[in-house]
């Protein structure tokens, strides 16, 4: 197998369906004016990513009810070929005051910490950005430079 890779650009649908395929993500937020990124668990609903929440979640003050900007992200690369995909959707994180849809989504998400977890979060998927790695032939490069779009 060729040692070369090229990016695929995914389509915003391809990459939210990559998303929901995987059970973990990362999650990325300020805090304490400080980026801080937490592995969690999720569900992809449509245009929506759903994460629950433990007791005292850092994220949980800072989105509240009026939400704040994050970002999330999740993969899957083989670490043999180095080959897969990424995914990383920014948008507005919040709480959800939907107390029937909450119940729903906490019997889908099991929390992976002990004590309570009642608290959802939902975060919208303002701006999906996705590539899948595959491997490239060195006429890849050739062709890429000849557009001038090589890096």
């Amino acid at each position: 197998m060729t040692s070369l890779r090229r990016l695929d650009r995914l389509s915003r649908t391809g990459a939210l369906e990559l998303l929901g395929s995987v059970p973990v993500g990362r999650l990325a937020f300020t805090h304490q004016a400080l980026p801080a990124v937490r592995p969690v668990n999720h569900l992809v609903e449509g245009e929506t990513i759903v994460v629950r929440l433990t007791e005292g979640a850092a994220i949980a003050a800072a989105a509240g009810h009026d939400g704040v900007v994050v970002a999330f992200e999740a993969d899957s690369i083989d670490p043999a070929t180095q080959l897969g995909w990424s995914v990383i959707v920014v948008g507005t994180a919040r709480l959800l005051g939907d107390e029937p849809a909450a119940r729903r989504y906490r019997a889908r998400l099991r929390p992976w910490l002990a004590g309570p977890a009642d608290e959802v979060l939902t975060i919208c998927a303002d701006v999906v950005t996705g590539y899948r790695m595959v491997a490239a032939e060195p006429a890849d490069d050739a062709a890429r430079a000849d557009a001038g779009t090589a890096a």
